[in-house]
């Protein structure tokens, strides 16, 4: 009996065709649904693949009561989804792709920090609803970026795309993270080392790119944010709870700081109420690696994992090695 694959939203066609070669999918094709944990749970009783997004929980109380799962492929760079301790305790691979959305997420970034900064989205509906106050009018005037300062916290993959983009605009390049960066490292990207307190106060722009750890939760919280200048404006396309959401909605409220850019909220799917209202904050749904060549790309390595497990063989992208041991 061919083995069955369950995947729990859409994901680009050439993938799910490689995969319904090698057995029966399953799939969720609601794009807006998250599937819920009994749906989960009803679907692993049928199925020994799951394919699971970056939204997707499968916790211990789902790895538990699904016997027949075999594999756990996520669509995530890292499982923070995953119970990787539960799977590997019942010696169940879970795999997931390279870090391949580096372009795709530095690109977004700098979509959200134009769009603040020149207030394209209050200025996109104002259009639509009839308003047109003229080529000169000062009722949409925003922040300048080409020649301001951008401070970028965590230069990594990411935060090396957006400071080569940055450049393109003239931007003087301010960084921090944990290690500095060596002299040609840092003549090599334009970028100038400062510490986290200093770059908040001289930024227009500050940029946020660190991974989630329990030391950067509320990495940026109510008194980093009164460190900003009040023409300054807060990006973040890395993870939700680095920022304090409720400290940042009072900053944004009280105008300490002019305006904010999130892909990433600090409990998705659910989004501050008080964000939603707001006219200087752009908000988008996480679509950081929503670029259709980039999600090609992560679903033909996804399907290579999901094959390699059907065919008996290791998968390429193992995050749990140790249960091959």
């Amino acid at each position: 009996m061919p083995p069955g694959i369950f995947v729990t939203q859409p994901i680009p066609e050439p993938a799910l065709a490689r995969l319904r070669e090698a057995g029966n999918v399953e799939l969720n094709p609601d794009p807006l649904h998250i599937v819920t944990k009994p749906e989960l749970m009803a679907a692993l009783a049928r199925n020994e693949y799951l394919v699971c997004l970056l939204h997707d929980r499968v916790d211990a109380e789902v790895i538990a009561a699904s016997p027949r799962l075999r594999l756990i492929a996520s669509m995530a760079i890292v499982p923070a989804g995953v119970d990787v301790a539960a799977a590997t305790a019942r010696g169940i691979p879970v795999t997931t792709i390279p870090p391949l959305v580096t372009e795709a997420t530095a690109d977004l970034q700098w979509a959200l920090l134009l769009a603040v900064a020149r207030r394209i989205v209050e200025a996109d509906r104002a259009v639509r609803s009839g308003l047109f106050p003229g080529g000169q009018s000062m009722h949409f005037v925003g922040g300048e970026v080409h020649g301001k300062i951008l401070g970028i916290i965590g230069l990594g993959r990411i935060g090396e795309a957006v400071a080569r983009r940055a450049r393109g605009f003239g931007m003087r390049i301010l960084y921090c993270q944990r290690h500095r960066l060596d002299a040609a490292r840092e003549a090599a990207l334009g970028a100038t080392y400062r510490p986290l307190d200093d770059l908040l106060r001289e930024s227009d722009f500050v940029s946020v790119n660190v991974g989630l750890t329990p030391e950067t939760v509320h990495l940026i919280g109510r008194r980093e944010l009164g460190l900003m200048r009040p023409s300054a404006y807060l990006v973040n396309t890395s993870r939700g709870p680095v920022v304090d959401e409720k400290a940042l909605v009072d900053a944004l409220e009280e105008r300490q700081i002019a305006g904010a850019a999130l892909d990433v909220y600090e409990h998705e799917p659910l989004v501050e109420p008080r964000l939603r209202t707001l006219a200087n904050v752009v908000l988008t749904p996480h679509i950081g690696s929503a670029a259709l060549d980039t999600r090609i790309r992560i679903a033909d390595i996804v399907a290579d994992n999901v094959l390699a497990v059907i065919r008996g063989q290791r998968p390429p992208n193992l995050h749990n090695p140790e249960i091959y041991a």
